[in-house]
């Protein structure tokens, strides 16, 4: 029998509030690659184009694990998939400080961390939303994507201090210990269901039945299944081919070279991280409104207008750099905003497409694209700045890029070939 607790604190804010602390938690890996930069040229020899390859690997496998993370939390459960993803995230992490090749470098943030990272995030985040939450779900889900940029607004000058202070292996250390100080938050609060607990989803209607996901028993075939149903429809296209290109402008770019360049351009490496920490302020105001917005707005026209306010920020970065003072400050204002703004109407755009079972899954196959687009990005960076001195032509392309998106943005559901796929009509009636 369902329990309705009137009064006190519904549960599905404890497993959002365990979520965002773990997604914390974990941003200290996220905030590292660009403070690793640096220290590993000065150290080691190796060019900013060598050490952004590790750093695409491990982009790459962080999007690609996405959608195989989100069958195996169907299979195995929030909880496991959680703590294991933490420790293979400590273990790779705390084994670079006794790397001496590049390819050890590959191996270990690339590989190992790459996946760890992979098999939570984002995906935590909405297949929580989905389970947990049958109203206020853009909001969730905006204020729980915001917790890593809440994390890189603590962690990141911190770690650019103890790189500059300490060295860099005392960076690694320090974000490994905060990833495994979650696990005993997550054991202890941790729930799969609101049925756990005797509860309905937050905000169900009386007698609305909750959602119970079938668990997969090869959450790899299932992931791929998916993926085969999903590319028949011209949405999953669009909202993948947009998310390539958010990851591009976000994560792969400004989230790895920000720093370098204003390094380049004559700032010190903390001053600049203390700049993009910045960024992550105003993200969290900027993922929180696009959260509410999405749930009272056409979230197509939301992602068309943070794309296109985001292409032209991109466009004037360069001249920004040039002014440190009040023009950098303008840019990290304003992109701060729209850094990752593009995830709550993205999510849902996903689930309203595909439906609440496969929803999940088909933003994590969405959310690989991001990373792919990352990937591509932090690599790409990297080769340009080696090859011409300067980020110029990398800041542009990716302006334009998204200007692309925001025109992507409002063909979503336009097409014909925009309907659920047939085969899982009945699972979407919600």
């Amino acid at each position: 029998m369902r329990v309705r607790r009137s009064g006190s604190l519904h549960y599905a804010w404890i497993v959002a509030g365990v979520v965002f602390i773990t997604l914390f938690g974990a941003a200290g890996f996220r905030s590292t690659p660009s403070i690793l930069i640096v220290p590993l040229q000065d150290e080691f020899g190796w060019s900013r184009a060598t050490v952004s390859l590790a750093i695409s690997v491990n982009l790459l496998l962080f999007g690609l694990m996405a959608p195989f993370a989100a069958a195996l939390m169907q299979r195995f459960g929030l909880r496991r998939v959680s703590i294991a993803a933490l420790v293979t995230i400590s273990a790779g992490v705390l084994l670079t400080t006794q790397m001496t090749e590049s390819w050890q470098l590959v191996l270990l943030w690339g590989v190992v961390v790459g996946l760890g990272t992979g098999s939570m995030t984002q995906v935590l985040a909405a297949t929580v939303v989905n389970r947990w939450f049958a109203s206020r779900q853009g909001m969730v889900l905006g204020v729980l994507t915001a917790a890593s940029a809440t994390g890189q607004l603590i962690f990141l000058p911190l770690l650019a201090w103890i790189a500059d202070a300490h060295g860099w292996r005392s960076v690694a250390v320090v974000v490994a210990l905060a990833a495994l100080s979650v696990i005993p938050i997550i054991v202890l609060f941790m729930k799969e269901q609101p049925s756990d607990v005797g509860l309905e989803r937050y905000g169900a209607k009386p007698g609305e039945q909750d959602f119970i996901p079938t668990p997969p028993r090869d959450p790899i075939r299932a992931a791929l299944r998916t993926l085969r149903t999903a590319s028949s429809s011209v949405d999953f296209w669009l909202l993948a081919g947009t998310f390539f290109i958010c990851g591009a402008s976000t994560n792969g770019l400004i989230g790895i070279h920000l720093i370098p360049a204003a390094v380049d351009h004559g700032m010190a490496e903390v001053t600049a991280a203390s700049l993009l920490a910045l960024v992550g302020i105003f993200d969290v105001i900027g993922t929180t409104a696009s959260g509410w917005l999405t749930d009272r707005w056409d979230p197509r026209k939301l992602l068309a207008t943070y794309y296109a306010l985001r292409g032209l920020s991109l466009l004037y970065l360069p001249i920004a750099l040039n002014q440190p003072n009040a023009g950098l400050v303008l840019f990290i204002v304003f992109y701060g905003l729209d850094w990752v703004a593009t995830v709550p109407p993205t999510a849902t755009l996903a689930t309203s497409a595909f439906g609440r079972e496969n929803g999940p899954v088909v933003y994590g196959w969405i959310f690989t694209a991001h990373q792919f687009g990352a990937a591509f990005a932090a690599f790409a960076a990297g080769a340009v700045r080696s090859t011409f001195g300067d980020y110029l032509v990398a800041f542009i392309f990716a302006g334009g890029l998204c200007l692309a998106a925001a025109a992507m943005s409002i063909r979503i559901g336009k097409s014909s070939a925009s309907a659920i796929p047939a085969e899982w009509k009945p699972a979407i009636a919600d």
